[in-house]
């Protein structure tokens, strides 16, 4: 069965850490989410003004993180003493579980900064676990051909399509999480395998899309939510475009919410607000 569009969530411009600007679709509001995803910024720029204070030491409980760059230069360094080097191309997965305390700075003067931070959440059996990073260099994610000059970087996956399978770079993680960066040639059509029952969106950041047999369009910096269906039709327009197909298996679990905290109930935010203040929250 085909997925349809079946809500658009227009990306608002708004900011993040020391200023940043950014635009951001799901996480917008309390209910501008599609569990398991929490949310999606982007950040597009060629003015330093707009990315150069970065985003200073912080704290995450609860939620993973996801950093892929398009382009530009930000390190990324913890409490633990780990550091990631994010240069075109490179993903960093960051696994807040019971406590980290990083920060995300640009180690560039001018030129663009360009990428995309998602929130992933954990199942409450394990928003306690330690804190992880893994570095993805971008050498090292799968890039597939398909028909049509069509081509997919594979970040999470695995993505089958004429009986073969590419696994993503990213393996194991509990709510099988799917991560596509599909780049299409001008006024073309795709159609791909996709896990029939996960929650699914489609992010578009480069040209404009039609979805679904329908045809129902998707606009630049649209996030378009998807009906269940174990096939995803996209189809490009007069211009390239490049989306972003993102989703994965439904927690089905409350989410209490407090700035970079993501538990299941209030008293747990209460918590780990406390353990932060105290200085147990990396501890």
């Amino acid at each position: 069965m085909s997925r349809q569009l079946r809500q658009v969530i227009p990306a608002v411009a708004t900011s993040d850490g020391a200023g940043v600007k950014i635009k951001r679709s799901l996480g917008q509001s309390q209910v501008a989410r599609l569990d398991p995803i929490l949310m999606l910024d982007e950040f597009n720029s060629d003015d330093a003004a707009d990315y150069l204070a970065g985003f200073p030491s912080h704290p995450h409980r609860g939620f993973e993180t996801v950093t892929y760059m398009l382009d530009g230069h930000m390190l990324h360094e913890d409490h633990m003493g780990n550091k990631g080097d994010l240069r075109a191309g490179d993903v960093q997965w960051m696994t807040a579980g019971r406590g980290i305390i990083h920060s995300e700075m640009p180690q560039q003067l001018e030129g663009r900064m360009r990428g995309f931070q998602l929130w992933l959440n954990l199942p409450a059996a394990e928003k306690m676990k330690p804190a992880n990073y893994r570095d993805i260099p971008a050498a090292q994610i799968p890039t597939v051909a398909l028909d049509n000059d069509v081509s997919i970087k594979v970040i999470v996956g695995p993505l089958t399509h004429n009986g073969e399978t590419t696994d993503g770079a990213i393996s194991g993680v509990s709510t099988q999480p799917i991560y596509w960066d599909v780049s299409l040639p001008a006024n073309t059509s795709t159609t791909l395998s996709v896990p029939e029952h996960h929650q699914l969106f489609v992010y578009s950041y480069e040209g404009e899309i039609a979805l679904g047999d329908d045809q129902r369009p998707l606009d630049t910096s649209q996030a378009g939510i998807l009906t269940s269906g174990d096939t995803l039709t996209l189809k490009s327009k007069a211009q390239p475009a490049r989306v972003l197909v993102i989703g994965g298996k439904a927690i089905g679990e409350p989410i209490a919410q407090y700035g970079p905290f993501v538990m299941n109930t209030s008293e747990e935010i209460e918590q780990a607000i406390n353990d932060y203040r105290s200085g147990q929250l990396a501890g």
